[in-house]
């Protein structure tokens, strides 16, 4: 089999390596080519390199003496689809999910010995109000702004949206503790209930398609399912947390 061989160039310098060019290497090996590293190592021998080939960035790849182009040319190059930003996806929430429910049952094991217990299933909610509202605080304005599509308390008392992952996150902190219930049952009751009504009334019954809040303000998760099942669980928490013997807590 004939040796497959390809040409890269990329900026390495003492103030920046590029990553783009990083991930060109290692594909290009992956795919199985020899590569020939040419490393760009100042500012001014990438912008001559970039003028003499007509192009606007690095890295750029050339296989068999035709130029393939930057790290998404290379990808399509081997049959990847270009990947598309607004694409919905679900993948952040799953990976939330499935977060918080390794950390409950590693806390279950750490506190009982055991991987199935009631207060694993416990933490596993709370854990995820804890986990979302960590999302949604990364960028409290873009999430109020989103919030306000469809929550029907924010649209009519606006700073309600940035008052709700503060909320969300008191309410899953003091549930992880088990401190506190007289004020975590109430508020996590509250913005459930509330979010609860107002997703059912966005896509159930207006039929609106709208994009997730709960996950953050830059999201492409669809509302619907999720963020209804994170308000129910909240609910359904809080109801548990209340009506459980000494629910209340101190």
């Amino acid at each position: 089999m004939a040796q497959k061989n390809a040409q890269l160039y990329r900026m390495v310098t003492p103030e920046h390596t590029c990553p783009w060019g990083l991930k060109a290497l290692d594909l290009l090996k992956r795919k199985g080519y020899a590569v020939e590293d040419h490393k760009l190592t100042s500012r001014e021998q990438t912008d001559a390199f970039k003028a003499s080939h007509d192009v606007a960035t690095t890295p750029q790849t050339f296989i068999n003496g035709e130029r393939i182009g930057g790290y998404d040319d290379l990808e399509a190059f081997f049959g990847k689809a270009p990947k598309d930003e607004n694409a919905t996806t679900y993948t952040p929430v799953i990976a939330l999910f499935a977060m918080a429910l390794l950390m409950a049952l590693a806390t279950s094991w750490a506190a009982f010995g055991n991987l199935v217990t009631l207060e694993a299933a416990e933490w596993f909610v709370a854990f995820s109000m804890a986990l979302l509202a960590l999302q949604k605080l990364r960028d409290v304005d873009g999430f109020a702004t989103m919030f306000l599509n469809y929550d029907v308390l924010a649209q009519r008392w606006v700073p309600y949206g940035k008052i709700y992952p503060f909320a969300e996150g008191l309410a899953g902190v003091l549930m992880i503790s088990g401190a506190l219930m007289w004020l975590s049952i109430p508020v996590a009751l509250f913005i459930g209930t509330i979010g609860a009504i107002s997703v059912f009334k966005a896509v159930y019954i207006e039929k609106r398609e709208l994009k997730c809040a709960c996950v953050g303000g830059d999201s492409n998760v669809p509302l619907g399912f999720v963020s209804l099942t994170e308000n129910l669980m909240m609910v359904a928490m809080a109801l548990w947390m209340l009506f459980k013997p000494m629910g209340w807590g101190l």
